[in-house]
């Protein structure tokens, strides 16, 4: 007698994609990360000893104009109702309005980010293009004199004050020798010549064909812009090396060896190539701690960048400046995070 198939029988489900199980999971971190940016940037602007009212206000306001305002802000509602309104307002962008100019904060973060972004992009870049280089030679060549020379760069990019550093760059290169442009992004003469599509001076002189306004740029960003990549230069160098030298002696490599393999192909098609995740995370957190950390280097050399905007806006009490600028820069890092782990899945395809 033929069997017949139980059409009742339930077949179990078909297990979730791992694209789509990941592409969840990283979307549940996200959020939960933004949220908690969110609430610490929140009891932050509630725990600094700074009344927003008075700074808005006045000290020498009425108590009916006192009382009007803190009503508008919202602050006479409970703190969970607070937080609630200023977590909807942040989703759409809006930051309020700084005390110092009147101005929405979200443009006025619009108009100095690029300035950042583009100083951080190139002393990124930098460190990437030395510090990486120097770092394989120094695994590959340990103990000898270039190895030396590379610990001691490192040495002396994690020990000098960048501040120092700025001020006798600027005192050598610009005061004394002139070689460079000063404090500033341009020259007065320069400036409004070019139209703001990016807000990147070097890249719009160059789409616009301003050579001029390009090479003044260019000398002005030259110095802050090394200065930031000997200290990214320092910590990619250093990285790559320990890198380097736990795959120099891994078994592959001395088989590799054995079976001929010029010394080229062994450093940089296998050992070089196994290390390239580890450093998409390395030059990832460099360039975000570029972005966030330039602040001593926007002041000293005059860059109107979002660090100097963040530390004007804390010392005139404008906390709507600082705090959108805290969630611009958390933000960041966040987006570079998911950015290295989609490049993880591009070199390592075990990862997905």
């Amino acid at each position: 007698m033929a069997l017949t198939e139980d059409k009742g029988e339930r077949h179990p489900r078909a297990p979730l994609a791992p694209w789509l199980r990941g592409t969840l999971v990283t979307l549940g971190s996200i959020s939960v990360t933004m949220l908690g940016l969110l609430l610490v940037t929140f009891v932050i602007g509630r725990v600094m000893p700074i009344d927003p009212v008075l700074a808005i206000v006045g000290e020498r306001a009425s108590q009916s104009t006192y009382d009007a305002v803190y009503e508008q802000l919202g602050l006479d509602k409970p703190i969970i109702v607070q937080f609630l309104y200023y977590l909807g307002d942040v989703v759409r962008g809006d930051f309020g309005m700084s005390l110092l100019n009147a101005r929405p904060v979200s443009e006025d973060i619009a108009r100095v980010f690029p300035a950042t972004l583009e100083l951080a992009t190139l002393g990124t870049l930098i460190g990437v293009f030395l510090g990486v280089p120097l770092g394989v030679i120094a695994a590959v060549r340990r103990g000898s004199w270039i190895d030396q020379i590379a610990r001691v760069v490192a040495l002396v990019g994690y020990s000098m004050p960048i501040f120092w550093l700025g001020l006798m760059g600027l005192l050598i290169f610009y005061g004394i020798l002139g070689w460079v442009g000063g404090p500033g992004r341009l020259d007065i003469f320069y400036q409004d010549i070019v139209p703001s599509r990016t807000g990147m001076i070097l890249l719009d002189s160059a789409i616009a064909g301003e050579w001029g306004v390009f090479r003044n740029a260019f000398s002005h960003i030259v110095l802050p812009a090394s200065l930031l990549g000997y200290y990214s230069l320092a910590y990619i160098s250093r990285m790559t090396r320990s890198f380097m030298l736990e795959q120099m002696s891994a078994e592959y490599v001395t088989t590799a060896r054995v079976k001929g393999m010029s010394e080229r192909a062994v450093i940089w098609g296998h050992a070089f190539k196994n290390i390239r995740v580890q450093l998409i995370t390395v030059i990832a957190l460099s360039y975000a701690n570029l972005l966030e950390g330039s602040v001593l280097t926007e002041i000293i050399f005059s860059w109107p960048g979002i660090g100097s905007y963040i530390t004007t806006a804390l010392l005139s009490a404008d906390m709507n400046a600082v705090l959108g600028g805290t969630v611009v820069i958390g933000l960041i890092f966040i987006c570079l995070n998911i950015f290295s782990d989609l490049l993880y899945k591009v070199f390592d395809p075990r990862s997905k």
